[in-house]
């Protein structure tokens, strides 16, 4: 194994995320609210780290380095990262131990939105700051990684990622210059999709602060709000439609975004995956829409019941914060009832489109195991027919059939296992569940306890470290983290 390799590419990353711990010092400089202490600290320490590890990988043969190297990078970086990002909240004190700490800065960089803090408006404005840049660069990070930084590694690494993207055997006209002209690309399609949504939510009620941390947080599908009440807070219309139609943005392939924005509406537009997203979009509506507005009737037979636009708005948002895994909320759909959880938890095991910043299963796995089966009812009847799954007119390989199935399986098996082992933290029954499933989702918020208007403050510290690796491994697409586990991974 070419540890120097491992040593010097985590340095270089260590150093890159310098410049965003020194931005966060800065804006805490700025404010002067007591945080600016513990973020030189935090920017010092990783800065340091990364001199002392590219100093001593330097001398790596990069050429050596293989798939095995290349996932040990990507695994050690998110939990690197993690650790130092987490100096902030523990050196000031905004997190109680290095467990809540840990947790909090976990759920930032893997995007998942779940989170220790009780009071988010008593927190100074630096550590606001880096809650929302955690979530922005995570949201990021997964597609650089998987499209640009990991080929770099070699062609074992990709095959990897391959049911990220293209292992779904969706077919796109991919990009096809060099990795770091990708890099470029995928970074300017995300800045600008923040800056155009940070000037519509200044448009709206939020100042500029605000404006740029939701911006931040809503096209990496995060969730991060820097008030208690999340976007409930400002009471907007206008607010819900702008942060639902990026949410949805989000949600989307970013190689269709870039199609999209260089004129080619045909392709985006024709995308089946993208398609089948939508359809699951407006079903889901549908029925929240319906069912809120059946038990107002039965709950409030005398009342007015809501209006139209009002209750297609508040269902549309969190069914599209639900399925992007933004976990944004204007409203506690605990009261909802059983009905509307058991929907939630199907659009968190859903998930967005693959190539985007969403987690979950991912809408295309999800069309291509039920193509996949309706196949399976079809040759019951013609055992002899030849039933391909065709996705946008492509027929998909067997073999990538199987890996969409394997994943499927194990993404239920681990949310499974990961909500009995909460269990024995003293979860109850559905709050295991919606804790699990929504940790490996990277969604944020869950029921009872640990819903919308609650926080995993409470939760114990043994229940804190599994829901971050379940973070971890959701947002990593699982096999990258498992493969860690698997004892012949490390032999020659």
């Amino acid at each position: 194994m070419n540890l120097r390799f491992i040593i010097k590419m985590l340095g270089l990353v260590f150093l890159f995320e310098t410049i965003f711990m020194a931005a966060a010092t800065v804006v805490a400089y700025c404010y002067a609210e007591g945080d600016f202490v513990p973020f030189c600290i935090a920017c010092a320490s990783i800065g340091f780290a990364g001199i002392v590890f590219y100093l001593l990988g330097r001398k790596d043969d990069e050429h050596s380095a293989g798939p095995r190297e290349g996932m040990i990078v990507v695994a050690l970086t998110w939990v690197c990262l993690s650790l130092f990002g987490m100096l902030p909240y523990y050196l000031g004190g905004y997190a109680d131990g290095v467990t809540n700490a840990f947790f909090e800065t976990m759920a930032g960089f893997t995007t998942t939105g779940s989170t220790i803090m009780t009071d988010i408006e008593a927190l100074p404005h630096g550590i606001l700051f880096w809650r929302s840049l955690t979530q922005w660069q995570g949201g990021l990070g997964v597609v650089v990684f998987t499209a640009a930084l990991l080929p770099l590694f070699g062609g074992g690494v990709s095959q990897m990622f391959e049911a990220e993207v293209t292992g779904t055997g969706i077919s796109h006209e991919r990009f096809r210059p060099r990795v770091t002209q990708v890099a470029k690309m995928l970074s300017g399609i995300y800045i600008m999709l923040t800056a155009v949504l940070c000037l519509l939510l200044v448009m709206g009620p939020m100042d500029w602060f605000d404006a740029l941390n939701h911006a931040m947080t809503t096209v990496s599908t995060g969730g991060f709000s820097t008030k208690n009440a999340s976007l409930s807070f400002w009471d907007s219309a206008y607010l819900e439609y702008v942060e639902m139609i990026f949410m949805f943005v989000g949600s989307v392939n970013v190689t269709l975004l870039y199609f999209l924005l260089r004129g080619n509406f045909r392709k985006f537009f024709a995308d089946e995956e993208l398609r089948w997203f939508a359809c699951i979009i407006v079903i889901f509506v549908g029925a929240t829409a319906a069912w809120l507005l059946l038990t107002a009737a039965i709950r409030l037979p005398d009342a007015v019941l809501p209006a139209a636009e009002e209750l297609l708005r508040k269902s549309a948002f969190q069914v599209i914060s639900l399925i992007s895994s933004s976990g944004f909320t204007i409203d506690d759909y605990v009261p909802w009832g059983s009905f509307f959880w058991l929907l939630a938890m199907m659009l968190m095991f859903i998930g967005g489109c693959t190539g985007s910043t969403s987690g979950g299963l991912k809408a295309g796995r999800f069309a291509i195991v039920n193509k996949n089966l309706s196949n399976v009812f079809r040759r019951q009847m013609h055992p002899q027919a030849i039933l391909p799954v065709r996705m946008n007119g492509h027929a998909i390989s067997s073999d990538n059939v199987y890996r969409c199935l394997a994943f499927t399986f194990v993404y239920i098996a681990l949310a499974m296992t990961g909500s009995l082992a909460l269990t024995l933290c003293g979860f109850e029954f559905d709050e295991a569940i919606a804790a699990s499933l929504s940790a490996i989702s990277n969604i944020g918020p869950g029921l009872g306890e640990h819903g919308p208007d609650s926080t995993f403050a409470n939760a114990s510290a043994p229940a804190k470290w599994l829901l971050s690796f379940l973070m971890l491994t959701g947002r990593l697409e699982i096999f990258t983290v498992l493969m860690l586990l698997v004892p012949g991974f490390w032999k020659r």
